[in-house]
């Protein structure tokens, strides 16, 4: 039994293409994820946010001498000047997580006020890069092959630079394990979506009537390079949800028939599911 394919749109298409090509483009590649959200954004809408990034990188001085004053420059500008930052009440609402409407706001998750650092700092030539730390992402200044001795900046909070203390009790307060070097490493453009994607389902999650947000947050991560299989099972889930059942136990037929291989019992749970959702159609 083959799986439904999700629903396409040229956005997905552009999407799909942006996230297989040599060096995906973070900027469009968050912007594409605005289009599921926001009917309204469209190829003028895009355009004016890329317009955007680029006015405000062309603010910054040119060329400063060091990490650290790449991270000050940059604060100083969209932190002190420009007003982007975050607030706890940022993580309640989906327009933190889409980089159009975080341009906009001057208000954002973390890791979308990352993204702003990330595509002002490049544009300026500063040597940047996202650091997925847990439960807080941040921005690295320095040289990628030399990600251990990066200067570290906190968008969330205006920009502020973190010290290796700041970093570690960062770390300890989200894990409570001590800070592991390769924690700082520079995060990839797919890495950042990923994550985006992430958290846009997790806010949803705590909204069981926004289940056509995860949908389209899960079908866009299926869309992604290397994605785990477990996916197609989040979206099977979904579509019974969200009261198609037909379509939601082929999927989970589907994922029981490539679980069985590895784990029989597994599978025959998930073809319970199925039977449940067929049943359901009477």
């Amino acid at each position: 039994m083959h799986p439904r394919p999700a629903r396409t749109t040229p956005w997905r298409r552009a999407f799909a293409a942006e996230a297989r090509a040599e060096r995906p483009d973070l900027a469009r590649l968050c912007l594409l994820i605005g289009t599921e959200a926001d009917p309204a954004l469209d190829a003028r809408g895009m355009a004016a946010a890329r317009r955007r990034l680029d006015r405000l990188a062309a603010l910054l001085p040119a060329g400063p001498c060091c990490p650290r004053a790449w991270a000050a420059a940059v604060a100083e500008l969209l932190g002190v000047r420009c007003g982007f930052g975050g607030r706890p009440g940022d993580y309640q609402r989906l327009e933190s997580s889409l980089l159009h409407q975080v341009l906009r706001r001057g208000r954002g998750l973390p890791i979308l006020l990352s993204v702003v650092w990330i595509e002002v700092a490049r544009r300026a030539g500063a040597p940047v890069h996202g650091v997925a730390l847990p439960g807080h992402f941040v921005v690295g200044f320095g040289p990628h092959d030399a990600y251990e001795r990066c200067v570290l900046a906190n968008p969330f909070d205006g920009g502020r630079v973190l010290s290796p203390l700041d970093a570690q009790l960062m770390v300890a307060g989200a894990t409570g394990a001590p800070l592991d070097p390769a924690m700082l490493r520079p995060a990839g453009a797919l890495d950042i979506v990923r994550r985006v994607l992430n958290n846009i389902r997790a806010w949803a999650a705590t909204r069981p009537e926004r289940a056509d947000v995860a949908l389209w947050a899960v079908e866009l991560a299926l869309l992604l390079p290397a994605h785990e299989n477990r996916l197609r099972y989040d979206r099977a889930q979904l579509l019974v949800r969200l009261g198609d059942f037909r379509t939601g136990a082929a999927e989970l037929d589907a994922y029981a028939e490539a679980l069985a291989a590895d784990d029989e019992e597994a599978a025959d749970r998930v073809r319970r599911q199925a039977s449940a959702a067929r049943a359901r159609l009477n």
